[in-house]
């Protein structure tokens, strides 16, 4: 007998801030009332501050500091990364693909949520193509190498001329590391591989454009 799968998958150091949240496997539906911007692969931070809209609606991080609004991204392989602060009184959700990684969209959010005074964060990395099933080719690899430098190497794992497997979540890993979120304040309980597990959850690689998107959301505590 099959097991049914949870809806959402958690990380405890999310739930150690008490922040509701959840990754999404496949068919999952996110709390209603969530926003989740129009996900460009760019570096684009979106704020919510209450009313009735996002601005700019395009971007790859979307924060919130309002206790009843969640705020999501979907993925079909890409990295979902959930930040809170450590009062629960602020979130972003981040997406994060090769793209992502490469024009700063971590560090982009990281910054925005220190604009609004929060430094004190936790994040957790959700359901994405890992390095067993994410080969990518030299011109990928030439944009990381910019922004990651000799960390690059650490995610890169040679398979046949001009392409490598690449571990998205070593650098998106490195990249919060950056962003001062320390080692055991970044989750990475619910990073299972998108392409292995056709039974949670929707991959691109896998299944092309046919593939459906998970969606990811998180939102503050309601007493913050």
């Amino acid at each position: 007998m099959t097991r049914s799968a949870p809806q959402f998958l958690c990380d405890p150091v999310l739930e150690t801030v008490q922040v509701e949240h959840g990754f999404g496997t496949r068919g999952a539906v996110a709390p209603g009332g969530t926003l989740r911007p129009n996900q460009v692969h760019g570096n684009a931070v979106a704020r919510f501050e209450g009313g009735s809209g996002v601005d700019p609606l395009e971007a790859d991080a979307l924060l919130s500091r309002i206790p009843t609004q969640s705020v999501a991204v979907v993925t079909a392989d890409c990295v979902p990364v959930l930040v809170a602060s450590a009062d629960g009184g602020c979130v972003a959700a981040v997406h994060a693909g090769w793209r992502g990684l490469a024009c700063g969209v971590i560090p982009a959010a990281i910054a925005a949520l220190s604009e609004w005074g929060f430094t004190d964060l936790r994040a957790a990395i959700g359901p994405h193509a890992r390095a067993c099933c994410y080969e990518v080719d030299t011109p990928v690899l030439e944009a990381l190498e910019g922004p990651f430098g000799p960390a690059l190497a650490e995610a890169v794992r040679p398979t046949r001329p001009g392409h490598a497997g690449l571990d998205l979540q070593r650098l998106a890993l490195e990249a919060l590391s950056r962003g001062g979120i320390r080692s055991d304040h970044r989750g990475s309980a619910a990073a299972m591989c998108t392409v292995c597990h056709p039974e949670l959850f929707d991959s691109f690689r896998r299944q092309g454009d046919q593939a459906g998107r998970m969606i990811h959301w998180v939102r503050p505590i309601r007493d913050a």
